[in-house]
């Protein structure tokens, strides 16, 4: 993938949204490099990182932040299925 280099530090909404809008493309540019090409699977896959993040912060040796806005990212997922 070509994106930048994620670290452990999205600055505000303004950044994160920026992510988002990359991410869309590089998979417009490069999504048959992508192991998870169809909305399902990609879903699925958020869905299976999300569960098993813990152990990916234990991996990488870092740790897991206390604190995230659940809600937020949930309404933002639900919202972009009818949002224009």
């Amino acid at each position: 993938m070509s994106l930048p280099q994620l670290d452990d530090h999205m600055p505000d909404r303004a950044a994160f949204a920026a992510f988002v809008r990359n991410l869309r493309e590089e998979f417009l540019q490069n999504g048959e490099e992508w192991e998870n090409r169809t909305l399902d699977r990609f879903l699925e896959a958020l869905a299976s990182w999300v569960e098993d993040s813990p152990g990916w912060y234990r991996n990488f040796a870092q740790e897991m932040p206390e604190q995230g806005d659940w809600t937020f990212f949930a309404r933002a997922l639900d919202a972009a299925t009818a949002y224009e």
